[in-house]
Formats: C-alpha cells, sequence, structure tokens
C-alpha cells in the first residue's frame, strides 16, 4: 500500500494508540512468563501496530517493511521456533520444554538486561530509520555522494588513536582499582551503566570526545560514534562471566564491522563527500539543542550559581 487512507481522525487516533501498543507489546515480550500472554501476545500487538502504521500512513510509516522482506522474517520466524522445539526433544523433553535446552539459563532479571542489550547493538548491524544517521552512515541507502565527487575529509588516525588510548587508560585504572579491592563487581556495573547515562548526554548536551579530541560539527559527522558500545561494556572486561563477555564480544563485533566499513567506504563518513551527512538533510537537530542550553547556561550562570548555593545552605 503506496498511499494511506488516513484522515486526520484516523491519523490523530494512530499517533496517540499505536505508541502504546508497541510499548505494551515490548514489555509483554520482555515479561510475558510472569503473567498469561508471553511471545504470542507481544507479536500480537507488535504486528497491529506495524500494519496500521503501514495502512493509515502509507509509505510514510517509520515501520515500512516490503512483502519481500516480511516474508523473510516470517520464514526466519518459523525456522527459529521449530528448530527450538526440535532441540528440547533431542534433549529428552517434549516439544518447547525449555528446562530441557542444552543451556544453563540464569536469573530471568539478568536474561532481561542482555537481552535488551543485545537487541540495541544488533539493530546497529542493519540499515535502520528507527537509528540516528550517525550510527548509520556506514550503509549504501545512506550515502549521497555530492555531483563534483569531492575527496572525503575524515578525523586523523592520530586524533582517533588519542581517544582509543584516552579510554584504555581511564579503565585502566579503574581496572587497578577493582584488583587491589578498592572497588567490587558491583561498582563496576555501575560504572558500565553510568557509561551508557554519559553516551546520552554526550548525544544530549555535551560531549568531551567531540569538543577535546574529535573537533567534529556534530554527532551525525562523528568518527567513533558505533565505538559507544564497546566503551560502555569495556568495565565487563574485568568480570569474567558469560553474560558480560558475550556483551563486549558482540560490541566489540559492532566496533570491528563499523572500522572495516570505515576504511572501505571512507566517503560515506565524511560530510564533504556525503550529502546525507549536512545540516540541510539532518532531521534531528542536536547541534541546535546544545548550542540552546549553552546559550541558557551563559546567560544564567549567576543565578544558577547562587541558587545551588542557597539549596546547599539548606542542605546544611
Amino acid at each position: 500500500m503506496r498511499q494511506g487512507f488516513g484522515g486526520i481522525v484516523l491519523s490523530t487516533a494512530f499517533r496517540l494508540l499505536v505508541p502504546f501498543s508497541i510499548i505494551y507489546g515490548v514489555y509483554i515480550l520482555c515479561f510475558g512468563e510472569y503473567s498469561p500472554g508471553g511471545g504470542f501476545q507481544a507479536g500480537a500487538l507488535l504486528a497491529v501496530g506495524v500494519l496500521l502504521s503501514r495502512m493509515i500512513l502509507g509509505e510514510d510509516a517509520k515501520f515500512n517493511v516490503s512483502g519481500k522482506t516480511s516474508v523473510v522474517m516470517a520464514g526466519v520466524g518459523t525456522f527459529l521456533y521449530t528448530l527450538v522445539g526440535w532441540i528440547t526433544l533431542f534433549g529428552g523433553g517434549l516439544f518447547l520444554e525449555y528446562d530441557y535446552m542444552p543451556i544453563v539459563l540464569e536469573p530471568k532479571h539478568e536474561m532481561h538486561a542482555m537481552a535488551i542489550f543485545i537487541i540495541e547493538i544488533a539493530l546497529r548491524f542493519f540499515p535502520s530509520r528507527l537509528e540516528s544517521m550517525g550510527c548509520q552512515k556506514q550503509f549504501k541507502r545512506n550515502y549521497k555522494p555530492y555531483p563534483n565527487d569531492p575527496t572525503p575529509i575524515n578525523q586523523t588516525g592520530i586524533v582517533t588513536f588519542s581517544v582509543f588510548a584516552a579510554w584504555v587508560a581511564l579503565n585502566a585504572i579503574i581496572g587497578i582499582l577493582y584488583f587491589a579491592d578498592i572497588i567490587d563487581k558491583g561498582a563496576l556495573l555501575l560504572i558500565s551503566l553510568g557509561y551508557s547515562v554519559c553516551d546520552m548526554i554526550c548525544i544530549l548536551f555535551f560531549c568531551p570526545f567531540q569538543t577535546w579530541f574529535m573537533k567534529n560539527k556534530c554527532c551525525g559527522s562523528c568518527r567513533i560514534y558505533n565505538w559507544d558500545y564497546a566503551m560502555m561494556f569495556t568495565p565487563l572486561v574485568f568480570i569474567p562471566h558469560a553474560y558480560t563477555w558475550s556483551l563486549l564480544g558482540i560490541a566489540l563485533a559492532l566496533f570491528v564491522e563499523w572500522e572495516y566499513l570505515l576504511r572501505r567506504y571512507p566517503e560515506r563518513f565524511s560530510e564533504a563527500s556525503n550529502q546525507c551527512l549536512s545540516c540541510a538533510s539532518c532531521p534531528e537537530k542536536l547541534c541546535h539543542h546544545k548550542k540552546q542550553l549553552q546559550r541558557f547556561l551563559r546567560r544564567n550562570r549567576e543565578y544558577l550559581r547562587l541558587k545551588g548555593n542557597s539549596l546547599f545552605n539548606k542542605a546544611k
């Protein structure tokens, strides 16, 4: 369906209801074993969101899946479903009796956390309209050359290596603190989660790598955008566990793919040679938000300082 049939009423209802349907579907998918439901109902809710999106908005829908892709996804899903069932049968149980899976399942909350991170990382390996252009510019579909075919301009190897060296040095200090019994595994996990929060701060407010090292204009042209998960999970290298090393391994695979595509297609990573990275093509305009915040802080620096002192004195 190329053209949607949604009028004002349908389009408005879609924007209000479908996001909640998708969020609830994801919730049931993650926590369905605790209540009636599970994968089937979650899939139905997610499918309803995708179908309504396509029917009402047409080709403008964010969740736009072609017929060929739908057939492939249905085939892969059926294959995985059947494969898991046969594995449990050969393990001595009934069809889909998960207690007979040849792997040790850890507590469910750990499985949930790991699954969420794995899904987030896996999305980066494939072209997606849901991801930022900064982490999608390596794909052919996001490359639009200029007519005069200029030479790509990317950060030098020295600058990139300085970021890598600074990050290794920081986490080496954390590792020394861990092996000296100053911090424990819980602290390492909190540091890793803290890195994920800092990643959002870098995107939305202030990025030290952009300001002090890379000197790039914005996140869209960031040379190290897909390093984020490898950086986030670096402290987990000190925790020898299947979960921690699996997350770090997948993140490193994304890092390797990014570096390989950069060296093979450098023109896709440079604003000078890829029109998709220009300000005119940017749908996010995050740099404008950063500039607005910086102007606000400059104008209200004295007021914020006095307010902070007042709150500090009251806390005493």
